[in-house]
């Protein structure tokens, strides 16, 4: 097990909270720990809006490209990834998780199958009206397609054949999708997400800020995180 300070932020799906950790983590000069489901997948980059490779590079980003798409991934595995990653940051480095995955937030924050017998983990999450987040899918789709999601698409499933069940859940990637039904589809996701984090956490929430997650992170950060496999 190791224990190590932790600035955490969640939130659903297009509420700007990957480029507000990144902002953030560019000040600090922290390294960056995705808490992502999607992002853990080789090869899914324009469908999943991963950042890119310079940027990856530059955070030292953990939780991304773990598996292809032929492989099952959990929680239990994320964890695992988690343990391996934090083990490369320095001591003196600070560390940011960001992501959207709720699932891998109380894995991390209360451990795998155990009695929830603690109230909800106390953490950030971004606070957005859905109406912007909905404007926000819909450009962020078109510009998906511009960079070649389709052909992204072919090619992954030529390589790739059978996919896992989990990777099969993807939005954007499954045979015959078109806009509408992915652009449907990721609104609901966000729904679910921001209900999931409104009933399964504690959210300190904030707006979709640089300075609102800043003061947050400042008054009430770090967090203290156990990583263990």
């Amino acid at each position: 097990m190791i224990e190590r300070e932790a600035y955490l932020l969640a939130g659903p799906t297009a509420s700007g909270k990957s480029s507000i950790a990144a902002q953030l983590a560019r000040e600090m000069g922290a390294w960056i720990l995705s808490a992502d489901s999607m992002l853990v997948y080789a090869g899914m980059d324009i469908g999943t809006a991963k950042p890119s490779r310079e940027e990856r590079a530059e955070f030292h980003m953990g939780g991304v490209d773990v598996v292809t798409p032929a492989e099952e991934f959990s929680s239990g595995a994320w964890l695992r990834a988690a343990y391996e990653w934090v083990k490369t940051v320095p001591a003196e480095v600070p560390i940011v998780i960001v992501g959207g995955t709720g699932l891998y937030y109380s894995a991390l924050l209360r451990g795998l199958d155990r009695k929830w017998e603690k109230p909800a983990p106390e953490y950030p999450v971004i606070r957005i009206d859905r109406a912007i987040v909905r404007q926000r899918i819909a450009d962020r789709l078109n510009d998906m397609f511009l960079e070649g999601l389709e052909e992204e698409k072919r090619l992954l499933h030529e390589k790739y054949p059978v996919w896992s069940r989990t990777a099969s859940l993807a939005i954007g990637y499954r045979e015959g999708d078109d806009r509408q039904k992915i652009l449907t589809r990721t609104c609901q996701l966000a729904k679910r997400q921001d209900t999931w984090f409104r009933h399964q956490a504690t959210p300190l929430y904030v707006e979709p800020t640089v300075a609102a997650v800043r003061a947050c992170w400042q008054s009430k950060g770090p967090w203290k995180v156990q990583f263990s496999t």
